[in-house]
């Protein structure tokens, strides 16, 4: 559902309605040049982008705390679902 130019309590009314029935909500309204916007999407899956963790061999590593910390390799990412 997506709504704008409503008052403060028909948008909570709304929302509580459709939260309670698992329908995703969008709000929002623009005064001026300021604005707002707010989503209510409830339980939701999403994916996010980390780096990926590079494994050092055991012949590579050196001694010290340096070296047995995780590398983190920049280029190479993993997509991670939450």
């Amino acid at each position: 559902v997506c709504l704008t130019c409503c008052s403060r309590e028909s948008m909570v009314r709304i929302n509580q309605i459709c939260h309670k029935n698992g329908i995703k909500f969008f709000t929002g309204d623009v005064f001026g040049y300021h604005g707002y916007m707010f989503a209510d999407l409830g339980d939701h899956e999403f994916v996010e982008e980390k780096p990926k963790v590079a494994k050092v061999s055991a012949a590579a590593v050196e001694d010290g705390p340096e070296a047995k910390r995780a590398r983190l390799d920049p280029a190479e990412t993993t997509m991670v679902k939450k």
